[in-house]
């Protein structure tokens, strides 16, 4: 019965309650110290030791970094050689077009159509002189020259 009534107010194992009394307060008192006349002793094993671990951590740096560039550019590259890919795939696309168009358009029917549209005839037999063939002296093809030819009329 007498656990029955710690529980009931609360003082059962320490619950709830917090003692009055916590310690000793704690007193500080302020002490000037000097310490101008200390001076500091170099110690060149630590020195060193601190060279070295700066040295160590600029490789791990640069390391670390060169890793990150290469990456980096690699990514960068990767995204060039789809936009050139894709680029590629639009200008072979394109030039299929263009050689569909070509095709169309050096059409003979349809050259020959629109030159009956225009009101123009075949041409008479003699009236069509090739360039490409030799001449009829056999002294090859004829060259175009930009001095001025004379014509004698009467000939």
């Amino acid at each position: 019965m007498a656990a029955a009534a710690a529980t009931v107010r609360g003082t059962y194992a320490g619950e709830g309650r917090q003692p009055f009394w916590r310690g000793t307060p704690e007193i500080y008192f302020a002490k000037n110290i000097d310490n101008s006349r200390l001076v500091k002793v170099e110690d060149p094993s630590r020195n060193r030791e601190m060279k070295q671990f700066g040295v160590a951590l600029a490789c791990l740096f640069l390391l670390v970094f060169t890793y990150a560039w290469q990456h980096f550019k690699a990514i960068e590259y990767g995204y060039r050689i789809e936009s050139a890919k894709r680029e590629l795939t639009n200008m072979t696309e394109m030039n299929h077009a263009l050689r569909l168009e070509e095709a169309s358009l050096r059409d003979p029917e349809r050259i020959d159509v629109l030159a009956r549209r225009m009101g123009l005839v075949p041409p008479e037999p003699g009236q069509v002189i090739r360039m490409d063939a030799a001449t009829a002296d056999g002294e090859g093809p004829v060259m175009a020259s930009a001095t001025p030819v004379m014509v004698i009329e009467g000939q």
